[in-house]
């Protein structure tokens, strides 16, 4: 399994989301409401979760493996940090 595309929305709120992704695996299934937090040993990427009646967020899709979740979550945050290079380059550019 590969992650084929990440699209990734990056969110400017006070708290520690920073961004919303979608991911295309193998070209056949896409996952959205991946979400880029910024937590106290840096980022790291939560699946999609709901909210259960009791208050408690269960996943609603999720890897079932160490090396499925390391790929989507390399992926993830490679696509966040190339979008700030490309937001600099513009910053620059109209500097």
């Amino acid at each position: 399994m590969e992650v084929t595309d990440v699209r990734l929305r990056k969110v400017l709120t006070d708290g520690r989301m920073r961004a919303i992704a979608s991911i295309t695996l193998d070209n056949e299934f896409v996952v959205h409401d991946i979400r880029v937090i910024e937590g106290n040993a840096g980022l790291f990427v939560a699946m999609p979760s709901k909210r259960t009646p009791e208050g408690e967020f269960r996943d609603i899709a999720h890897p079932i493996n160490v090396g499925t979740r390391s790929k989507i979550q390399d992926a993830v945050l490679y696509a966040y940090h190339l979008s700030d290079d490309v937001i600099a380059e513009v910053e620059e550019a109209t500097i």
